[in-house]
């Protein structure tokens, strides 16, 4: 058997190549899984972008210089096992690499789930490493894998920046700005928001996406980049950023000087990423999940947790499925070159914003 990755330039996203190689039998306690499904949407670009700084890169290292896997998420099947408690065609959601096959070593087993064990993944955060069985999956529904390997990572990120806010009483301001306002995290989180009292929503997007982040119905205003004057810049606000663009930014800071935080959370403007310099106002403190996932944890422990995220994304899954013109559109892409051409179209930020991307590098 063999195994088919994509590969990506980490200095250069734009440059990928596909490599084939044999697969080495498994070591006592490994398990190998055929990566079957996974959605690629701007957070893969996100990981890509910033793979160096937040250790994206080192959850399925290559072993070649300059070269990374782009972590996704999505559904696999394990299709050999040597653990005595994984067993073959368990089915699982996690963290994969963007290739047609994944070995793990399982660690910590329960009913639900297992970890990662492999040595290299040990000083990674936890949330990345754990792998979950569908059969015992809270938020697992047969009917809609798609809209799982698509929102639930995003939407668990949307959840938890709204959750976050919301602990920290919303910085004192009752108005939140949203970058890239088309983007799926960014309207998880605008869905979320909506729901909170007395606070106001404003979308920012550029002008083809107007007509679309209004038909979300979760945003209080929509308003151009290049109308950002139109908005009283003394209001205490929050700015969410989920585009990573330095010039944005840097006319965000200036505009609005009643700011009073400014939180980064993606970079799906890759050719437009990186610092900015002295910013006016409250500096950028890039969102982080893993690390509310764990306050949350102590707060109200991993069953509490649970339920309140499967309440969340229960409700959150049924409106962007709903009525006779669904909000998200799912788009399938199978075999290796039709990955390979998915990741640039991702990488250019180009197409319809209610296209869901599914792909797998297993022939179609």
């Amino acid at each position: 058997m063999s195994t088919t990755t994509l590969l990506v330039r980490q200095d250069q996203l734009a440059t990928t190549r596909l490599t084939t190689t044999d697969d080495t039998p498994l070591a006592d306690g490994q398990v190998r899984v055929r990566v079957e499904s996974f959605a690629l949407t701007a957070n893969n670009i996100t990981y890509a972008a910033l793979g160096d700084m937040l250790n994206y890169w080192q959850f399925f290292p290559t072993g070649e210089a300059g070269w990374g896997i782009v972590p996704v998420w999505g559904f696999g099947t394990v299709v050999q096992s040597l653990h005595p408690a994984v067993a073959v065609g368990e089915r699982l959601y996690g963290y994969w690499p963007m290739a047609s096959q994944a070995v793990l070593s399982p660690e910590r087993v329960n009913p639900t789930g297992f970890s990662d064990g492999a040595p290299h993944r040990a000083g990674l955060h936890a949330v990345y490493n754990h792998y979950l069985r569908t059969s015992t999956d809270g938020l697992y529904r047969a009917d809609n894998e798609d809209v799982q390997a698509l929102l639930r990572p995003l939407f668990i990120t949307s959840w938890l920046i709204d959750d976050f806010l919301a602990d920290q009483q919303f910085f004192g301001a009752r108005r939140m700005l949203l970058s890239s306002a088309s983007s799926k995290t960014a309207y998880g989180t605008a869905f979320q928001l909506a729901q909170r009292e007395g606070i106001e929503v404003i979308g920012l997007t550029s002008p083809g996406n107007v007509a679309f982040c209004e038909s979300l119905g979760c945003y209080h205003r929509v308003v151009t980049y290049d109308a950002l004057n139109t908005l009283d810049g003394a209001t205490p606000s929050v700015y969410i950023d989920f585009a990573g663009s330095v010039g944005l930014r840097q006319r965000i800071h200036a505009h609005f000087t009643g700011l009073a935080y400014s939180c980064s959370v993606g970079a799906s403007h890759v050719g437009d990423l990186g610092g900015a310099g002295q910013l006016p106002g409250p500096r950028p403190v890039m969102f982080f999940a893993p690390a509310q996932v764990k306050k949350r944890h102590t707060d109200w422990g991993a069953q509490g947790l649970n339920d309140r995220l499967v309440a969340a994304w229960n409700q959150f899954s049924t409106a962007v499925s709903a009525g006779p013109q669904p909000w998200l559109v799912v788009q399938h892409h199978a075999g290796p070159q039709a990955t390979q051409a998915l990741f640039a179209t991702v990488l250019a930020g180009s197409g319809d914003p209610r296209a869901g991307h599914i792909a797998t590098l297993l022939p179609g």
